[in-house]
């Protein structure tokens, strides 16, 4: 079964109220089995426009990746997240070719 990917480039306005998103989300990463691939760090933008904060999450398949999105837990997290950040999330079904 291929996995499943959340790819998100946000910019962060408070970075304090920020960590609040981090510690609400975490529960939802634990019980989905989210594992953080890329969380943050230097980045280059080559092509298109760059965000500030850059995260990819893997999780053992893209029908669990939509249920941590849409469960109660990462739904309070979200509001969070959209109060004091914007950018794009994705979620992608990993190749398992």
């Amino acid at each position: 079964m291929a996995k499943g990917y959340w790819i998100a480039h946000m910019d962060v306005r408070d970075p304090e109220r920020y960590k609040d998103y981090i510690a609400t989300a975490k529960p939802a990463f634990e019980r989905f089995g989210a594992r953080f691939l890329v969380r943050g760090g230097t980045y280059e933008a080559m092509e298109g426009k760059g965000r500030g904060r850059n995260v990819v999450i893997e999780f053992p398949s893209l029908e669990m990746a939509k249920e941590c999105y849409n469960s109660p837990e990462y739904q309070e997290a979200k509001a969070i997240r959209q109060s004091v950040a914007e950018g794009e999330l994705v979620m992608v079904e990993g190749y398992d070719g």
